[in-house]
């Protein structure tokens, strides 16, 4: 996974895993839940979500929660996992500003 924690930015996929997990959810329901909001145009398998799930919880930006003895492991995003949340929106926005501001120009 190629994020870049100094700038800020994430690959669509972790942003999109992140913010599927503000309500606990286990990893099928987490590929359904970007396919959907996407539309369809991110799908994931299950190699590449366990991956990038097993990723994040190394870096503090999700755990898991609930009953994790159990078949269907649940996460939720943790509050450093919102911090960058918070700061991809940020980075997000000023990347759309400056593309306006030129197409504008």
């Amino acid at each position: 996974m190629r994020d870049n924690i100094k700038g800020g930015a994430l690959t669509e996929v972790t942003f999109f895993i992140l913010l599927a997990l503000y309500k606990p959810k286990h990893g099928y329901a987490i590929m359904q839940f970007i396919e959907e909001k996407t539309e369809g145009r991110l799908t994931l398998g299950a190699g590449t979500l366990y991956g990038a799930l097993s990723s994040l919880e190394e870096k503090g930006w999700i755990s898991p929660c609930g009953d994790t003895d159990g078949r269907k492991k649940e996460y939720l995003i943790t509050d450093a996992g919102k911090a960058v949340c918070d700061k991809e929106i940020v980075r997000l926005k000023e990347l759309l500003k400056i593309a306006e501001d030129i197409m504008e120009g």
